[in-house]
């Protein structure tokens, strides 16, 4: 089966402090050789409500350049 739909965020959840769907914050929590750890925070009460990852698509190291050799030092004509 392939796949239909990208990625979603949340736009609101239940929040059981609140007792009702609250809209969200998301906050950026850590950031992960996989990806990005992100929270979803109640916008009326401030508590977490839940947790996504954003994965990180993968690219390949860049190629290191090389280095050209210092130029040798120059000498003063008195």
């Amino acid at each position: 089966m392939r796949e239909q739909f990208g990625a979603f965020t949340a736009s609101e959840l239940y929040c059981p402090k609140c007792r009702k769907s609250q809209p969200v914050r998301e906050r950026l929590l850590l950031i992960l050789p996989t990806g990005e750890l992100h929270e979803y925070l109640c916008s009326g009460c401030g508590q977490s409500l839940g947790e996504r990852t954003v994965s990180v698509p993968t690219q390949p190291p860049k190629p290191i350049s090389p280095r050209r050799p210092a130029p040798p030092p120059r000498r003063l004509l008195r």
